[in-house]
């Protein structure tokens, strides 16, 4: 008889059993955002950069150590627990046991989905809660391994909230809704939250006074980006279970849990300062984290290694990725710009663009066409002379010849539009029902019986009856659908082109008298959809965007050759004529450079927010350089305005401002002589051209005196530029531009009459040294030249000009 197991062994078999770490993924969004698109699928199932997004968390979840995934799912859970069942992840040699957890039809938010998992009776100890949108590289495992720590000694601790800091215009931070954060400094406790939309536009947080008493000492932080990732105690959906109000996790169970003075419940956050998360809650940020994902901020999840759908691609110079599993055939006259994706078996034909753009497998590109930031599914077909910009296009979908997609649409699957459609911006398509379609019903119905057989011999009856519900759910969406069909605008169908076969899905309306949640409000809904820059509601109050305001606005963009978005709807058939493929490629071209000065962009805030170091920070803007193939002025104009808009304007200027100013070109002037050449003369130029069209004129004399001590510059340097006409502001066509320019020459003249008074002095110094003994010699100390002090003895006018400037500062 085999000895019983010593009480060291009960432990450690307990341990080992505490060591399996579950997961539970949300695959319900609760939200129609991406509808028309998520008509016949869920959005876990939409696939980004040719991956379904549940297949993006279960990797990220699998590269953190979760050993055991439980997927709660409502809409189209056939579907779901199908793409389960025919991935990768349903292999035993992955690791990994996924469980898919069908909810009642009664499941409306996370709250009823957290309150089913209470009555499933799933959960047994700590577990990580995602949504089936996540894309992620963060190590969860040791944010589990913290709050276990914790736990040992405040069993009141029920979760941690995983945040990353970001600066305000980081990409994937939402701008419709975000939130603020009190923490104690010392212990990352979360105090209080309180969520923020971006419109109406929220200026003030209401903090409890309590929380400042009791605290001395606490952040208070909006530059946290929620990454959607939580580390929940057993006790969690028990909370929710009692709590019938609680809806959604953060504004109602984190806010209530926080302001309730009964639970007595702790929430911490854990703040990452590596790796990447975020979540797909709109198509904004679909944009965004397809851009990432492009870019390799997600290594090692990315395309050409560990793409989660088992696809190969081959990764070239510009971050552009060829299938590497199929034949893709592409034109010698086509351009393949930077940041793109093309699945196997794709054509891109004669004189075609691809700018910023995800190709599916089985795409045609027609010739002549273009496709900017957009992102087409599996099987589309473009035609000749066709136009897609910042917009979503579903499985075989067919844009037939001279069409043009304008920005921020969405087409369904199976769309045909054309030939000669107009699409307005932010137009949703779907395919018409068609009623007599007898085939196709027969077939998902025989699909769905399939699917409830193999269900009634792996599950319990009551998954049975959820399935059932299921059905009921998706006939009332039809009936929706069957009311949007009966109530179209025919004027607006004709643009469609002759052979269309779609309708379109209106844009949501609100009664003055209707409550609605603010953060779906269509005015906060618009902060959130691709192609949106949504400038106008700033300049209007909540609900009053007029028409006039909006084609005002509309009209400005399509000027500005950096816009995001395309031009206006009354402005779309004049502003590219389709007939002329060497406009398009032109455009093109146009877009390809702003692609290259907005990723730039992006690369420098990240650097400026994160706290890069300069080597990893040029090391960045050097390969986008050299994928881009563009000057090298254009990065140092890019960095040098980088660095100069990020000096504080100190009110009163004086010593705090030139300390401010050394602050910064200590830490950060050295990226503009590491991004591949030195050119100092140039250096100073740029600086000019930025400050005298900005509100850092008057720091300019003090700028480049920064820039001399740090040796950026030399005093030759600025006699070089000094003499060019340029500098004077010859050739600067705005005589108030023309003005700033003379006026940051006076300064400059000032500094070389300062160098020569140094050099006089130095020489009279040197003859007292030697007469004077013990004297030191000062030898080669480099002294400041003080650019931007008056010069009370001066009377010619050159300095009258100088001291008038340099009393503004």
């Amino acid at each position: 008889m085999a000895p019983k197991p010593s009480a060291v062994a009960k432990e450690r078999l307990v341990v080992d059993e505490e060591e399996v770490l579950q997961a539970v993924v949300l695959a319900d969004s609760f939200n129609k955002r991406f509808a028309p698109l998520t008509r016949h699928k869920p959005r876990c199932l939409l696939p980004i950069c040719n991956a379904p997004l549940l297949d993006w968390t279960f990797e990220s979840l699998a590269l953190a150590g979760v050993q055991e995934i439980f997927v709660i799912c409502r809409s189209h859970a056939e579907l779901v627990k199908a793409a389960i069942k025919n991935s990768k992840w349903s292999k035993p040699s992955t690791g990994l046991k996924i469980v898919p957890i069908v909810t009642a039809k009664e499941t409306f938010s996370p709250g009823d989905a957290m309150r089913d998992i209470y009555t499933h009776g799933i959960i047994t100890s700590d577990f990580v809660l995602v949504t089936g949108d996540l894309v992620s590289n963060i190590r969860i495992d040791e944010v589990v391994r913290v709050h276990k720590e914790r736990r040992k000694t405040n069993k009141d601790a029920i979760m941690t909230m995983v945040v990353k800091e970001s600066g305000s215009h980081h990409r994937t931070r939402s701008k419709g809704g975000s939130a603020v954060f009190v923490l104690d400094p010392k212990t990352s406790e979360c105090l209080y939250y309180e969520p923020v939309t971006g419109y109406p536009p929220k200026k003030y947080a209401n903090i409890p006074r309590e929380i400042l008493v009791e605290h001395p000492e606490v952040d208070i932080r909006n530059d946290l980006i929620d990454c959607s990732i939580d580390v929940c105690s057993v006790e969690v959906p028990s909370l929710f279970q009692d709590n019938f109000d609680y809806g959604d996790i953060r504004r109602d169970f984190v806010h209530g849990v926080l302001t309730s003075d009964l639970l007595m419940k702790n929430i911490y956050c854990y703040i990452a300062k590596d790796g990447y998360a975020a979540r797909v809650k709109d198509t904004k940020s679909y944009d965004s984290i397809s851009k990432d994902i492009l870019s390799r901020w997600t290594f090692p999840l990315v395309p050409d290694d560990n793409h989660p759908a088992g696809h190969s691609y081959e990764h070239r110079r510009g971050n552009k990725y060829i299938a590497a599993d199929g034949p893709v055939t592409l034109s010698r006259t086509c351009k393949i710009g930077n940041q793109i994706l093309i699945g196997s078996k794709s054509l891109i034909a004669d004189n075609a663009q691809i700018v910023a753009s995800v190709l599916g497998q089985r795409c045609v590109i027609g010739a002549g066409s273009v496709v900017r930031n957009s992102y087409l599914f599996d099987g589309v077909v473009v035609g000749p002379n066709c136009v897609i910009e910042y917009s979503i296009i579903g499985a075989g979908v067919q844009v037939k010849e001279a069409s043009r997609v304008e920005r921020g649409c969405l087409i369904a699957d199976k769309v045909i539009i054309g030939p000669k459609a107009r699409l307005e911006p932010f137009w949703k398509l779907l395919k018409k029902p068609q009623h007599n379609d007898d085939d196709d019903d027969d077939d998902d119905e025989e699909e769905a019986d399939e699917d409830e057989d193999e269900d009634e011999a792996d599950n319990e009856e009551e998954e049975v009856d959820d399935n059932d519900d299921e059905g009921e759910s998706e006939e009332e969406e039809d009936s929706d659908y069957e009311e949007v069909e009966a109530n179209q605008d025919l004027a607006a169908l004709e643009k469609l082109g002759m052979e269309s076969n779609a309708i379109i899905w209106p844009e949501p309306k609100v009664d003055e008298d209707e409550d609605i949640d603010e953060v779906e409000h269509p005015n906060n809904q618009r902060l959130m959809r691709i192609g949106d820059d949504a400038s106008d509601l700033e300049l209007s109050d909540p609900g009053s965007v007029t028409s006039s305001e909006a084609d005002s606005e509309s009209e400005s963009d399509s000027e500005d050759d950096d816009r995001i978005g395309g031009p206006s709807p009354a402005s779309s058939s004049t502003s590219l004529p389709l007939s002329t493929p060497s406009n398009l490629v032109a455009q093109a071209d146009s877009a390809a450079l702003s692609e290259f000065q907005h990723e730039v962009t992006q690369s420098l805030d990240r650097a400026f927010a994160e706290g890069h170091s300069v080597d990893n920070a040029s090391v960045e803007l050097k390969t986008l350089r050299m994928a881009s193939n563009v000057p090298l002025r254009m990065v140092r104009e890019a960095v040098v305005a980088g660095v100069v808009s990020r000096i504080k304007i100190i009110d009163g200027g004086g010593l705090p401002q030139r300390q401010e100013i050394t602050a910064m070109i200590s830490r950060w002037g050295g990226l503009i002589d590491k991004i591949g050449g030195v050119d100092a003369v140039e250096t100073i130029e740029i600086l000019q051209e930025y400050c005298a069209s900005s509100d850092r004129l008057p720091l300019f004399g003090q700028i480049l005196a920064a820039l001399y001590q740090d040796d950026i510059v030399e005093e030759d340097d600025i006699r070089k530029w000094h003499k060019k006409p340029s500098a004077e502001g010859e050739g600067v066509k705005p005589p108030a531009s023309q003005e700033n320019f003379k006026k940051c020459w006076v300064v400059g003249a000032h500094m070389i009459k300062q160098f020569d008074e140094q050099e006089s002095e130095e020489e009279s110094g040197e003859d007292e040294a030697e007469d004077s003994e013990g004297e030191k010699n000062p030898g080669p100390v480099k002294a400041t030249p003080q650019a931007g002090l008056e010069d009370d003895e001066s009377e010619e006018e050159e300095e009258d000009e100088d001291e008038d400037y340099e009393s503004e500062e």
